[in-house]
């Protein structure tokens, strides 16, 4: 089995879960969306996380106490002449805290090998399965290629966040609370400084990062732009040398070049200003640490010990502060990443089961469109009362001109619109009552652009029913006409076909997508121009194959080469949403109507009508 589509193990979501993410919006904002994660799945870790994150943070604060003990003592054992050795409990003292820190900050990483890369693969995860319930209009309105970033930036921005949180501002957070309660018992005002400057440089800070994110945000969209006119530009280089305008789009180009250039450099001397800001806050409060304690140290306030104390806690303090205000440039940043993507991806869904909603049972296939009103969004209605029957087993071509409904009327079959009045039966239930999912089971469609995965030709094969042995992957295959061209690549029904199945023919394609709807075995059959851009070669063969597929379905064909479903058990031929003609072809071409009058521009198409 091709290793892309092992069922995962570690990732499967408990069962309530799994249903109730398709049918529930994902939490919209950052971080309840984060929290959502943490209560569902990391309580426990997160929880530990913050505590050997905070307990790290203790421990280090601690070690410059013991240095000031340490310094006192030296100093009183060599003005009474003592051993060192005397000194050597407080060497042993500094000794443990630093291996303690070290082991707390080490078990924190190992615990987080088991919270963040499932936290990020399980983010992506819940996104994309939200994603997956949206309607197609969802995904005719969003690049697939800008969903899957978002959905892949959501998740990294999910677990940096939550580092941010967990590990820099929980450590830095409990830094300055011991350094301010050790500075405040050896002096208050060491106490009062170190508070002040924390909560200043802080504010300073987060309304720089955020002045910084928007440069940043800025550069971003600057260089997508230009990398988009460039592709577009690389894409037609040979429209380009055709008409001679390699020059003019150097200098088209140069303009989202210049702009890309500027906005770097706005970004960059924003940073080299907030950094110079950050080097001269931390500057003047260690000296002005440095020279209230030395100046205490000197008047006999205070001991050398505690001098030392307050310098290197006040080190590590600004060490770990700065440290943060680095990091608050990537928080705000990731924030701002996940909202864009939450916005995208959380939207409501268009098309929801009702509750309760009962799985459809499709015993005979007859399908019926009843007093069906349809208008797409900011448009003219394409149906106002349509009215159609097919009755179970029946084979049913649609024509008509371009923007007849046709297409229209398969999506409101499978749901994909929803009509804003009357009502579609499949063997007398109501589509709007029953679960979408299972209206989609019941329904096999061969459009004229099949989509394929880039996966093997047998998992394509076999998509409609996992299960389905190599026997019936094979038959369908050779029902399909495919079994040959299969088996003369390389390796035969584990070849990989490529994105979009580029490694195959259109004619292939499509008879993969046959294999796979006989696979399927569904009592309804949906054909979409299915051999319309095929040459005459393929169209035979896929012809073949088609008629194979439609015996013992209902079948609905859209064609605007008429010759494909000459032989059809009735024609319908709609135009601007109405149902004109409806009748077998012979009594169609008899009548001499608009069906007829299309018949004869096309001159009797290929296939004999008898």
């Amino acid at each position: 089995m091709d290793r892309h589509v092992v069922p995962d193990e570690v990732l499967t979501l408990p069962e309530p879960l799994a249903e109730a993410i398709v049918g529930t919006r994902v939490p919209e904002k950052p971080f309840a969306f984060i929290w959502f994660l943490v209560k569902t799945h990391f309580m426990r870790r997160v929880s530990l996380l913050v505590t050997i994150s905070l307990a790290a943070a203790v421990v280090d604060a601690f070690a410059p106490l013991g240095f000031s003990h340490l310094v006192n003592g030296v100093l009183k054992a060599r003005s009474l002449h003592l051993a060192f050795a005397t000194v050597l409990p407080w060497v042993g003292m500094i000794a443990g805290l630093w291996l303690g820190a070290g082991l707390a900050y080490r078990g924190y990483e190992a615990m987080d090998i088991g919270t963040s890369p499932r936290m990020r693969a399980l983010a992506q995860k819940y996104l994309f399965s939200y994603m997956l319930g949206h309607s197609p209009r969802y995904f005719q309105d969003n690049f697939a290629g800008k969903l899957g970033q978002k959905v892949k930036q959501a998740g990294q921005a999910t677990v940096t966040i939550l580092q941010i949180i967990c590990f820099e501002m929980v450590r830095v957070t409990g830094s300055v609370l011991i350094g301010a309660v050790l500075m405040f018992l050896a002096q208050p005002l060491y106490a009062l400084i170190l508070g002040v400057w924390t909560a200043l440089y802080l504010a300073i800070v987060i309304a720089l990062a955020r002045r910084c994110v928007r440069l940043s945000k800025s550069f971003s969209d600057e260089v997508s732009t230009s990398t988009g006119r460039l592709v577009d530009a690389i894409s037609n280089a040979d429209l380009i040398r055709a008409f001679a305008k390699a020059g003019y789009e150097r200098r088209f180009l140069s303009h989202f070049l210049a702009d890309e250039m500027n906005a770097s450099r706005r970004l960059r001397t924003f940073l080299v200003a907030m950094r110079a800001f950050m080097h001269l806050a931390t500057t003047v409060f260690m000296l002005t640490l440095v020279l209230v304690t030395a100046h205490d140290w000197y008047i006999g306030a205070t001991t050398a010990g505690v001098f030392v104390m307050v310098y290197l806690l006040g080190n590590q303090i600004a060490r770990g502060v700065q440290e943060l205000s680095f990091r608050m440039l990537d928080y705000f940043e990731q924030v701002g990443t996940l909202t864009e993507a939450l916005e995208l991806v959380s939207q409501r869904h268009e098309i929801v089961d009702v509750a309760h909603a009962k799985p459809l049972v499709v015993t005979k296939g007859a399908i019926r469109f009843e007093h069906v009103r349809f208008a797409h969004l900011d448009s003219k209605a394409v149906f106002d009362d349509l009215n159609l029957e097919i009755k179970a087993g029946e084979k049913v071509g649609l024509v008509g001109p371009s923007g007849a409904g046709k297409s229209t009327l398969v999506r409101l079959l499978r749901r994909q619109y929803e009509p804003q009045a009357g009502a579609i039966y499949v063997d007398e239930q109501n589509i709007a009552d029953i679960s979408w999912d299972s209206l989609n089971e019941a329904i096999a469609e061969v459009p004229q652009s099949p989509g394929v995965f880039h996966r093997a030709i047998r998992d394509n094969i076999r998509y409609a029913r996992a299960d389905a042995p190599e026997s019936e992957v094979v038959r369908a295959a050779n029902d399909a006409h495919a079994h040959d061209f299969i088996l003369s690549r390389d390796e035969g029904y584990a070849t990989i076909v490529g994105e979009q199945g580029i490694k195959m023919s259109g004619g292939e394609r499509q008879r993969v997508a046959i294999a796979r709807a006989l696979v399927k075995d569904a009592k309804i059959l949906v054909l979409d121009e299915a051999t319309s851009s095929l040459d005459s070669e393929s169209e035979h063969l896929i012809q073949e194959a088609l008629w194979t597929l439609m015996q013992g379905r209902t079948v609905i064909a859209i064609a605007h080469r008429l010759s494909t479903i000459a032989g059809m058990d009735r024609i319908v031929y709609l135009e601007k949403g109405r149902l004109v003609e409806d009748g077998p072809h012979r009594e169609l071409l008899a009548k001499g109507g608009a069906y007829a009058r299309l018949w004869n521009r096309q001159m009797g198409g290929f296939i004999d009508a008898g």
